[in-house]
């Protein structure tokens, strides 16, 4: 089914009474410094507790979108919401602390894997316990045997689930996540996956993911959006992806299957 105009906006507001809203993205828009629209209004609702995915070309501006939630580039005032207030209004670093972020390759502090997840904690002034350190790596599917491991040892899927761990150490409300799979095995990969599903079903968590890969999305997400010339075209369940309508998400869909 493709939502447009007030189709989308129907849509949306269902989502919305239906599960609550994490997030809100109202007119998102984002012009480089060459003049090049990277995106254009962009309207989103992202309901509580759902892995949304986001799918769409290379330079269609998922990157971009992804990073406006946390502020890693400013959108403008009153385009960004979280639950229900301006993330323009908040501290950036409690915003960051709300709204983590794993990036496409991890990126380790130096120190033992211990060190990295007590980072954020520390910086408020909490030092974890080891049980609580314990804790986050089994979270990210990492044994204990781990913990006092140099980030040089690690394969860069364990890297992945560190900094994973690491993130999660400040207890976001929503994760945002930008292609955290692109660079792993099938089996780290698969690790990855199923950790963000025991997030959302256990945590409630909210999750926002990047993806290239049709199938994962499929696997894992509630909802997908796709974004094509930095516009939502359609908003879809991972089992209408085939329905897509919009011609250029028609050809990326056909391509990646």
């Amino acid at each position: 089914m493709e939502y447009s105009g007030d189709g989308l906006r129907e849509h949306l507001l269902a989502m919305e009474h239906e599960n609550g809203t994490k997030m809100e993205v109202r007119g998102l828009t984002k012009v480089s410094d060459k003049d090049v629209r990277i995106l254009s209004k962009v309207n989103l609702d992202i309901p509580k507790g759902v892995i949304m995915g986001v799918i769409g070309p290379s330079g269609s501006g998922k990157s971009t979108f992804l990073r406006a939630l946390n502020r890693l580039w400013e959108p403008d005032s009153g385009s960004v919401f979280l639950d229900g207030v301006d993330i323009c209004d908040l501290d950036v670093l409690n915003l960051r602390r709300k709204v983590g972020m794993l990036f496409q390759l991890p990126a380790l502090f130096e120190g033992t894997v211990a060190d990295n997840v007590r980072y954020g904690p520390q910086l408020k002034g909490k030092k974890l316990t080891d049980i609580e350190v314990y804790k986050l790596l089994a979270l990210a599917d990492l044994d204990s045997s781990f913990y006092g491991k140099a980030g040089s040892e690690l394969s860069v899927g364990q890297a992945q689930r560190v900094a994973l761990a690491r993130t999660l150490a400040n207890e976001p409300e929503v994760l945002l996540l930008d292609e955290p799979t692109s660079a792993l095995d099938p089996i780290s990969t698969q690790n990855i996956e199923d950790v963000l599903v025991k997030l959302k079903r256990d945590r409630g968590m909210t999750i926002v993911i990047v993806s290239h890969s049709i199938k994962q999305i499929q696997r894992i997400a509630d909802d997908v959006c796709l974004l094509v010339n930095g516009e939502i075209v359609e908003i879809l369940k991972p089992h209408q992806l085939s329905e897509a309508k919009h011609p250029m998400a028609q050809k990326f869909l056909q391509l990646s299957s």
